[in-house]
């Protein structure tokens, strides 16, 4: 029986005719709603005619996460009168709760991203709701360009509504081609704000890091509400981490305290979303900002802070970066406290803090690993997703670095089209890492083995697990917890995924849309860091009616995105000439892929330590080592000291102290992340491999070639295997190439400067004329002042000795002021005017020839001052006067002056003054303009 009041109470009501008359007008529409109106329940059973009246249609309701898809259907079933799994089901990863008669189902984005691609069409769907769009997750907006597409090219009458509490309306307007938008009234019930910033400063988050003091005032502050307020308390924190201290710390409370994230049992999940008659404290991560009704919340602790996947494309890595919410997030959070009466968020933070943190959460798409979304484009047949409608446009490095990742693991050919193995693996709902190792490991181990570790890196284990992966594999076949739980669920899924194609039964014509717990998709696992590098969306997978049998991309496709003939029905071994293809069997399970082009490592036959399960010979270490190297090739780690190691990609990394690897010449790491800042990764998760397996998994980055570089001060020629930037052997030239010889001199050069060439007194002051005629007249003198310059121009004057130096030994034996000869301007004839506008001395009265010092931006003339006695105007060269430093007899300086006249007028006086008695042998005339310029004594001059 259906509940009326419940829904006669809900303010969306009062937008719903505005929303239905904006989707008959356009077909779709943006939806602005509070949180608590009723948009992810009553909205879906209107638009399905369930309730309201009009007419049926069957709509998908898309939801970011598995709890939020799970509570909505179960709270539109119960609105209804009835149980999930009639007019309203849901399908997540892994469980599917429908029927013949279901018209609302609610499903995660990854399970409708995956429908989309087997099924363009959508078919038998009438309408498609995207919930709680503000997230910005990948999937959400890559299904979104999706069906926009579908849109225009298929089926012009998908309603599309764009529904969220917080949303950027005007930016989704636009995409969703100027549909309208539609505002529905918010709840009634106030919350209000009470700012509870820590009284003494903490340090910020630093990576995953957060400050232990700042996570004890949010203890703190917990403890507070629950003696100034009445009603239950729900606090946001950033991860399970945090949540586990943070509940450690309220021991004691007269509270039942709660621990809701994705992890969490179902039991206590659903726990948290039952009213109950004791007081309660929910901790929860950002999984309880949408969709839900936590019965009996009036009060919210938010802690300010939220988890971002970030991603160093060039080594390879990631991690979750502990980040500040948005006020978005923030107004989201606040609102769970006003659902079904006045309540109050204490926020800690201050108030003037508030107004500086980001209007909205980073969309994925700019921030996270693309490769999984690079093969959905590429499966969609839009390789460089030039063509689809995104809020945001994805960032060229990281769509180059997802294609090179998709290239590796031949995913894609070299135009980015899918291979027959792309589009199998793009149907796995992994990521394409994950989706090799499935593959190629399943080959080797047998499918149920394979299926295991890859349930085992797809959501990385408990902390407790230990960072050993086959030690974790171990603990979660004996486990009982909900991790364990959920692991054998995801391992029989992968184990039928894997299965070779028609090996499992499809289902039956007219079976509803996505029944059985098919493939998923996410965007956490492989994220730069491994399992769970980023924000996991959740998913699972069915097959539309229709659509047995039909691989992603391939069938009635949508105009202009049907795949290039060869990457249609069917699979294959992995693409030809591909990196992950070099040495790496493809799938067994392939239909007419070629057997292993390798047997096994020699080392599975060889160790037999281990126990073995599920068919393939290998010990459970060298197997889980196998599986995560084909998933991480980069990652492959050699020991260079103990519990230090270097990856293939050529960064260093350690393990924790106390860990069982420690002393392991190999690894194969499954999860590592680079704290900022750190030159180093740390290593959460890794299996002991041995060399074989890493020279198999790894083939692609092993190189044979002759290495030839300036090392420790001189030139250093070897032959050297090596696997990425591990060193595995090396013997010395005898006969380099001379090109690399060269080269490498001149590394030597660019480290070291030109002053491993000989420079003589005459070289020195060659290079400083040179310099300054070119910084006096410009063009045609050459700039020699700077190394990197003259460097740039090695062939031009370094030209032949540079090419017969073998050694640093013969660098210091070519003489540089004959090489620098070689740049004057000898083809404009200017080159024999050097003496001429920069000479080398400068003869004075006295007769002595002076040398010019040109290494001051104004050329030096040191000269004692007798001997200019009669020398009215100061020298010049190239038209500029000299700076003379008039010395004293002894040779020390006197005075400067850039003019000559002027000294000798008044300044001359001062100097003949003070030092005429300190040197009375020598000449101090009244009018040294009329005086004979001397270099003598007044005794030598009376000798004459």
């Amino acid at each position: 029986m259906i509940r009326q009041a419940a829904l006669d109470a809900l303010p969306v009501r009062e937008a719903l005719p505005g929303l239905v008359r904006a989707l008959d007008a356009h077909g779709a529409a943006v939806l602005c709603a509070p949180p608590g109106t009723g948009k992810t329940t009553l909205v879906p059973l209107v638009l399905a005619g369930l309730v309201g009246g009009g007419p049926r249609r069957r709509v998908v309701v898309a939801e970011p996460r598995r709890i939020a898809a799970r509570a909505a259907a179960r709270r539109m079933a119960w609105l209804l009168g009835e149980q999930t799994g009639g007019s309203v089901g849901f399908t997540v990863r892994g469980e599917r709760v429908a029927g013949p008669g279901t018209v609302v189902e609610v499903v995660t984005t990854g399970v409708l991203l995956q429908r989309l691609q087997r099924d363009q069409e959508l078919s038998g769907v009438d309408v498609v709701v995207l919930d709680e769009c503000h997230e910005r997750h990948l999937d959400a907006d890559t299904v979104a360009a999706f069906l926009l597409d579908v849109r225009e090219t298929l089926r012009p009458e998908l309603r599309l509504v764009a529904a969220s509490a917080t949303t950027d309306s005007a930016g989704w307007a636009r995409v969703l081609g100027g549909a309208p938008v539609v505002e529905a009234a918010g709840v009634s019930y106030p919350v209000e704000t009470v700012w509870a910033p820590p009284a003494r400063p903490v340090r910020p988050p630093h990576g995953m890091r957060v400050d232990p003091a700042q996570l004890a005032h949010v203890a703190s502050v917990v403890r507070r509400a629950l003696a100034e307020r009445s009603g239950d308390v729900l606090c946001f924190l950033p991860g399970v981490g945090e949540i586990a201290r943070v509940a450690g710390q309220l021991g004691g409370v007269d509270a039942e305290v709660l621990q809701v994230h994705g992890r969490a049992p179902a039991a206590v999940q659903d726990a948290a979303l039952t009213a109950a008659d004791h007081r309660r404290v929910i901790l929860a991560t950002a999984v309880a900002e949408s969709s839900l009704t936590v019965p009996g919340v009036r009060v919210v602790v938010d802690s300010g802070l939220a988890r971002e996947p970030r991603v160093d494309h060039a080594r390879g890595l990631g991690a979750l970066a502990t980040v500040r919410a948005s006020r978005a997030a923030g107004r989201q959070r606040a609102g769970r406290a006003g659902r079904e009466a006045p309540g109050v968020v204490y926020r800690c933070w201050t108030e003037a803090e508030d107004g500086r943190l980001p209007a909205f959460p980073a969309p994925e798409i700019r921030i996270a690993d693309l490769a999984q979304f690079a093969l959905q484009a590429a499966c969609w047949g839009d390789p460089d997703a030039a063509g689809l409608a995104l809020l945001d446009a994805p960032p060229a490095g990281a769509m180059a670095a997802a294609r090179e990742v998709l290239l590796a693991v031949g995913a894609v050919d070299g135009a980015g089209r899918p291979s027959p193995r792309g589009l199998r693996m793009a149907r796995l709902g992994l990521h394409p890492r994950l989706a090799r190792a499935l593959l190629d490991g399943g080959a080797a181990l047998g499918a149920r083995r394979a299926a295991e570790v890859v349930a085992l890196l797809s959501e990385e284990p408990p902390r407790e697990y230990g960072d050993d992966l086959a030690a974790a594999w171990r603990a979660a076949r004996a486990g009982t917890d909900s991790y364990a739980t959920r692991w054998r669920a995801e391992a029989r899924r992968l184990e039928r995924a894997a299965a070779p194609a028609g090996g499992t039964a499809e289902p039956a014509s007219g079976t509803p849309a996505g029944s059985g717990a098919g493939a998923g998709t996410g965007t956490g696992a492989g994220a730069g860091t491994g399992a769970g590098a980023g924000r996991t969306s959740a998913s699972g997978t069915g097959t539309p009616p229709g659509a047995a049998g039909r691989p992603c991309g391939t069938g009635a496709g949508v105009a202009g995105r049907v795949p290039a003939p060869g990457t249609g029905t069917g699979t294959g071994s992995m693409a030809p000439g591909s990196a992950a293809g070099a040495g790496i069997p493809a799938s067994a399970a392939d239909t007419g892929a070629r057997q292993p082009a390798n047997p096994a490592p020699p080392a599975f036959e060889e160790r037999g330590a281990g126990p073995s399960r599920g068919g393939g010979a290998a010990p459970d270490d060298l197997a889980a080592g196998l599986v995560a190297a084909l998933a991480f090739p980069e990652r492959v780690a050699k020991a260079r000291g103990e519990g230090a190691f270097l990856m293939a990609s050529g960064t260093g990394a350690g393990l924790g102290d106390g860990s069982p690897l420690r002393h392991a010449p190999w690894l194969a790491v499954a999860v590592a992340d680079r704290p900022p800042h750190s030159a180093s990764a740390r290593i959460r998760l890794a299996a002991v491999i041995d060399e074989d397996t890493a020279l198999t998994a790894a083939a692609h980055l092993r190189t044979d070639a002759e290495e030839v570089r300036w090392e420790e001060g001189d030139v250093v020629a070897r032959a050297a295997q090596r696997l990425g930037a591990i060193e595995l052997a090396t013997r010395p030239l005898r006969s380099p190439d001379p090109a690399l010889v060269r080269a490498a001199l001149l590394d030597g050069l660019r480290a070291e400067g030109l002053g491993l060439l000989r420079w003589s007194a005459d070289a020195e002051g060659l290079r400083a004329r040179v310099g300054f005629l070119h910084r006096t007249l410009g063009g045609p003198w050459p700039d020699v002042a700077d190394d990197a310059v003259l460097l740039a121009r090695a062939d031009d004057w370094l030209e032949p000795e540079l090419s017969r130096a073998r050694r640093r030994a013969d660098l210091a034996r070519i003489d540089a002021g004959q090489a620098l000869n070689r740049l004057l301007p000898w083809a404009t004839g200017e080159a024999v005017r050097l003496d001429e506008l920069a000479p080398e001395r400068i003869e004075v009265p006295s007769g002595s020839r002076i040398r010019v010092d040109y290494t001051a931006e104004q050329p030096v003339l040191a000269v004692k001052l007798q001997e200019l006695f009669g020398l009215a105007e100061t020298p010049r060269v190239a038209g500029v006067p000299v700076l003379v430093h008039l010395l004293s007899p002894a040779g020390r300086p006197a005075a400067v002056t850039a003019d000559l006249a002027s000294f000798w007028q008044g300044g001359y006086r001062a100097v003949r003054a003070e030092l005429r008695g300190r040197y009375p042998k020598h000449p101090w005339p009244e009018d040294p303009a009329t005086a004979e310029p001397t270099r003598h004594t007044n005794a030598r001059l009376r000798r004459g």
